[in-house]
This record gives structure tokens, C-alpha cells and sequence, in this order.
């Protein structure tokens, strides 16, 4: 390979750049803003919310482990006191979607029950199957003909319903 002699041509680069050198003893305007800028506006606002940050971080909320207080039931509500009826109604309502999920945890334990013994599921997820048996006849004593517009004064009559025709059925059967 021939020698390049023509180091014009490729010129190696400074090793260092260099400085730009100020041309005035005017202060730059710019850094002058910023730095009032930081010390009026941003350093207040940062120990603020550091400040909002610790009281935080001392009493951690969960927002899903809130915790309801539980409320009189409708039964015990006076009569027009509409406060009451509204915080029952929204008591039986949570109600009903915990008991929901009770329903559909079992249901999934089940499932899985089933998918991992194979053949022998009807033995070996006996316990699982009677739970479910269980948790879904209580569920549909308690919210089954409903419908999806049920509340709780519907659920209340139907209990109300279900425990006169359970006196007539035990009546009945003592004579």
C-alpha cells in the first residue's frame, strides 16, 4: 500500500475544543432568569411537594383495602329517612358484589381442581364441588329472581317471603 504524503488532506482533529473566550463583562440575561427563576418559583414548589411527599409516605393509603363502615340495614332505617335508604341500598350493593366474587373465587377453585386431577376429579375435588353447591344456593336464596334492577328493599321482601313460607312449611308439619 502506497504511503499518503499529503497530510493536508486529512487533517487530524484538535485534541481539545476550545473555550469560547467572553467578549463582554455584561452578565448573560439568561442565566440570570433561570437562577430567579429557580430560587422564586421552582424551589418553593419542590419543598412543597416534598413536603406533601413525606406526610404521605407516613400514612400509606390503599385504595384497595378501603374499608366500609357497615350501616343499618334497611329493616332498621325509619321511615322517611332517605339518607338511610340511600347508604343501605349502597351497603347491599356491596354486599352483593362480594358475595359475586365469593361465588366466582369458588368457581375458579373448582376449575382448576378439575383441570389438574383429570379423570379423577370427581373424587379427589368432592370438597369443592359441595363449597360451590354451597356458596351458589345461599347466593341464590339470598339475590336469585332479582334480576338486574334488584335492590334492597326487592331482596329485603324476599327474605321477608322466604321466612313466612318457611313458618307455614314448619307449622304445618308440627300438626
Amino acid at each position: 500500500m502506497p504511503e499518503d504524503s499529503d497530510w493536508e488532506a486529512y487533517k487530524v482533529p484538535p485534541t481539545r475544543t476550545p473555550v469560547s473566550e467572553r467578549t463582554t463583562s455584561v452578565p448573560n440575561p439568561v442565566t440570570f432568569l433561570q437562577t430567579v427563576f429557580n430560587y422564586v418559583v421552582d424551589a418553593p414548589v419542590t419543598f412543597v411537594r416534598e413536603w406533601i411527599e413525606r406526610q404521605q409516605a407516613k400514612n400509606k393509603y390503599y385504595y384497595y383495602h378501603q374499608k366500609f363502615r357497615r350501616v343499618p340495614d334497611l329493616s332498621e332505617c325509619l321511615e322517611g329517612d332517605y339518607l338511610c335508604y340511600f347508604e343501605a341500598e349502597a351497603q347491599w350493593r356491596r354486599d352483593r358484589m362480594v358475595d359475586q366474587e365469593i361465588v366466582e373465587i369458588v368457581r375458579e377453585r373448582l376449575g382448576a381442581c378439575k383441570q389438574r386431577e383429570g379423570p379423577n376429579q370427581f373424587q379427589n375435588c368432592a370438597k369443592e364441588m359441595e363449597l360451590l353447591a354451597q356458596v351458589t344456593k345461599a347466593y341464590q336464596d339470598k339475590y336469585g329472581d332479582l334480576g338486574v334492577h334488584g335492590n334492597a328493599r326487592t331482596c329485603l321482601m324476599k327474605q321477608k317471603h322466604r321466612m313466612m313460607e318457611e313458618r307455614k312449611a314448619q307449622a304445618n308439619a308440627s300438626q
